[in-house]
């Protein structure tokens, strides 16, 4: 990205992995510094490599640009370069492409964007790739990285977020970079050029994902603060979620505290229980803070409370929406309840 905003740009780049974000944005950064708005309009072709064989895409680069200097040729989804391709009703010459990675056209930028979670290293054509141009993995980004993603986009924008809003935004938006960048952009719409972002205003503005709103849930419990537990409750119903997803949600996070409690006491440290609990760093990280507000009976009274919550729901032995703030009741007291019977 540093040499793209340098214009500095190479003649071939393989853009692969699951983030469609990054994908997007080095697209959008490659065609706003290698071509003015009017060359864009006449020298940028678009290929799907899953309806055109490689080789008409080939040709393209290597054929000279109408007007101005330099043409930009971006082509999606290259099948033939994952370990098991797909099958298509014609063959690409992938070779074609071998012979123009080792001499590329220099008034011509081929953008390959592969939008897999692996592609085989092994080949040929990668190695080629890997050689003679810039193969750029886009990768789901990393909860650690998370941070320094927030700063940067806050800088597009020209607002100021401040640190110990990071975990909040964090919290609410997840790890999705496009739904980081859109939710970044609600709050500077908000915030004014060079203004900077308020709790008051992250806290209103952010959209809130089923997941955020269980570790807030959970941090009412843990609080023991039983009307912050309603107030998020009744948030939610406005938003249509159902008692009987919510409290297999909560179920999840509290499973989650649980296992890490278990794993913490055996002497694993965050990084290694990622083998053991299948869920996202973030949710492990902040299950790590959250374990030693609770004990290990209280985490089984609990698990023990929405496993009989959710059965007596689907029995239909009590109305849902009423289960349900029963059993926010019973949780945020279950510590006041052992005292009393001790």
């Amino acid at each position: 990205m540093k040499k793209i905003n340098k214009k500095q740009f190479s003649s071939v780049y393989l853009l692969y992995g699951t983030e469609s974000y990054l994908i997007q944005d080095i697209k959008q950064k490659i065609l706003k510094y290698a071509l003015s708005g009017e060359d864009q309009e006449v020298n940028v072709s678009y290929y799907d490599l899953e309806e055109t064989p490689i080789e008409d895409v080939v040709t393209d680069a290597e054929t000279y640009p109408f007007f101005g200097e330099r043409k930009i040729i971006i082509a999606d989804n290259p099948v033939f370069m994952k370990a098991k391709p797909e099958k298509l009703p014609f063959e690409h010459n992938v070779e074609a492409l071998q012979s123009y990675l080792t001499n590329p056209a220099d008034y011509s930028i081929l953008v390959i964007t592969a939008p897999y979670e692996k592609l085989d290293e092994r080949k040929k054509i990668f190695k080629l790739f890997k050689k003679q141009g810039e193969t750029v993995p886009c990768m789901p980004v990393k909860e650690w990285n998370l941070e320094e993603w927030i700063t940067s986009i806050a800088g597009e924008l020209n607002i100021q977020v401040p640190t110990e809003l990071h975990e909040l935004i964090i919290q609410e938006v997840g790890t999705n970079l496009m739904v980081l960048r859109s939710e970044m952009e609600k709050l500077a719409l908000n915030a004014g050029e060079g203004g900077a972002v308020t709790r008051e205003m992250a806290e209103s503005l952010l959209s809130h994902s089923a997941e955020a709103s269980g570790l807030k849930l959970v941090d009412a419990v843990m609080e023991r603060n039983l009307s912050k537990a309603i107030h998020i409750y009744k948030d939610l119903t406005r938003m249509n979620e159902d008692p009987i997803a919510l409290t297999a949600l909560l179920a999840s996070q509290f499973r989650i505290i649980m296992q890490a409690k278990i794993l913490k006491q055996k002497g694993y440290a965050q990084n290694q229980m990622k083998q053991y609990i299948k869920a996202h760093p973030y949710v492990i990280k902040m299950a790590m803070k959250r374990e030693q507000y609770f004990t290990f009976h209280e985490l089984e009274q609990i698990m023990d409370k929405l496993t009989e919550t959710d059965q007596h729901i689907k029995q239909g032995k009590v109305e849902k929406s009423l289960a349900f703030e029963l059993l926010l009741y019973q949780l945020v007291h279950i510590k006041r309840l052992e005292s009393q019977t001790g």
